[in-house]
């Protein structure tokens, strides 16, 4: 076979799914607000069951789930036969997937759940089904053609399937109010968490930063920003942010001064500041951008005053170890 025809068939697969997967605005009907609201007003676990292909897409919604902190988790079926249905609780929804929804597996599964009434939200094609005739609520898929050669090996289906459980989770996460913060704090390692962090993430406070008041000498200034190993010495008059001295500064001109040399004489007043709830990707560019190696962050209330209260301190080497690019 001429190698340049496999992108054309790959093409062609791809169109029919696209096309086949327009469909799916038919589910988006009074049963799918059902689902929405019996998920959002649950008050045990989110079960996922499926078997083959489509225990697999279970597996990657209830995760989903689980991800934006809703309690789930995959039960399947067949190993529920051998105990794992004590899972599964009547405070908890039971959302099983099947293309055909005639899945033999099933049915001890669908007959526990009607047993101890347990929610079902039955997800199929077929009205008529052993799955769909026990649930609870009825999400019916519209038929879709496959993408194979032959028509029936599941493709455009599961890929159905997929964006309904992806669409159920992503309403259920607007109706929660979920926010970046919320899917950090579900996420503190890997690439997404790193993104999300922000510059009150990364920063030093308190009696980490090397602060000095504006009355102190140069001898004193340089003892503080030995201790504190930040480059850094932070002058403040009160409670407020007055200036900033950098270890360039008191080293070039370290020759000239004496001991009870005043700060005031070369350090840099109204310094840079950033709120606290900037992005730390956002900081590191500045630092790139005005080739500095330290930030000071302010509460965003203080962003915009005169007087500013000094909340922390961001050193480039935090942001290099958290991953941040």
């Amino acid at each position: 076979m001429n190698k340049k025809k496999y992108i054309l068939l790959a093409k062609k697969a791809a169109e029919v799914q696209i096309n086949e997967l327009k469909k799916i605005k038919k589910v988006f009907n009074n049963s799918f607000v059902k689902a929405v609201d019996a998920i959002i007003n649950c008050k045990g676990k989110v079960i996922f069951a499926g078997v083959g292909k489509s225990g697999l897409i279970a597996r990657k919604i209830s995760a989903t789930f689980s991800s934006v902190g809703i309690p789930s988790f995959f039960c399947d079926p067949v190993q529920a036969l051998h105990g794992d249905m004590g899972q599964i609780e009547k405070k908890d929804i039971l959302i099983i997937f099947s293309y055909s929804g005639n899945t033999l597996e099933l049915t001890n599964m669908l007959k526990y759940a009607n047993r101890y009434r347990i929610k079902i939200i039955g997800v199929a094609s077929k009205p008529d089904s052993i799955l769909l005739k026990s649930s609870d609520i009825k999400l019916i898929l519209p038929k879709v053609k496959e993408a194979d050669l032959t028509g029936i090996v599941p493709t455009s289906s599961t890929s159905l399937t997929l964006i309904l459980g992806d669409s159920l989770a992503t309403t259920v996460m607007h109706q929660k109010k979920f926010s970046k913060e919320k899917f950090k704090i579900f996420h503190p390692g890997g690439n997404l968490g790193n993104s999300l962090l922000l510059a009150r993430d990364i920063m030093v406070s308190g009696k980490r930063m090397p602060v000095i008041n504006y009355r102190k000498n140069f001898k004193e200034a340089l003892k503080v920003m030995n201790q504190k190993k930040l480059g850094i010495v932070v002058i403040t008059k009160g409670k407020y942010l007055k200036g900033l001295v950098t270890d360039g500064d008191l080293r070039r001109d370290i020759n000239n001064l004496s001991e009870k040399e005043s700060l005031n004489k070369f350090m840099i007043r109204s310094p840079l500041v950033v709120s606290e709830n900037i992005p730390a990707s956002k900081a590191l560019a500045i630092m790139n951008e005005k080739k500095i190696t330290s930030l000071l962050v302010v509460s965003e209330k203080d962003l915009k005053k005169r007087d500013k209260i000094l909340k922390g301190i961001i050193h480039i080497h935090f942001l290099l170890q958290n991953g941040i690019q």
